[in-house]
């Protein structure tokens, strides 16, 4: 057996969201989860793509994080941005 060097292990209760939209050129699946863990941000979990992030209002505000993060083109990033405008 192996001993293991945990940084960390908790339970933590969270809220999520499902919610699916779409866009002008894509879909969008996502799953949005609260916890009192990253100092406030959201974990957005992009459910078709397979893809999170860690956002907050300042992420969303950072040039070209949204496009890395999910891999989106600048037009379906703008979008997506939108909406987690409303959340964050």
């Amino acid at each position: 057996m192996t001993d293991r060097f945990f940084l960390y292990d908790e339970i933590v209760n969270t809220r999520t969201r499902f919610v699916s939209f779409v866009g002008e050129n894509q879909r969008f699946d996502l799953a949005i989860i609260q916890s009192d863990r990253y100092y406030g941000k959201q974990i957005v979990l992009d459910i078709q793509g397979s893809r999170f992030a860690i956002i907050g209002p300042d992420d969303l505000e950072e040039e070209g994080y949204l496009e890395y993060a999910f891999n989106l083109s600048e037009e379906d990033a703008e979008e997506l941005r939108s909406f987690l405008l409303e959340l964050v």
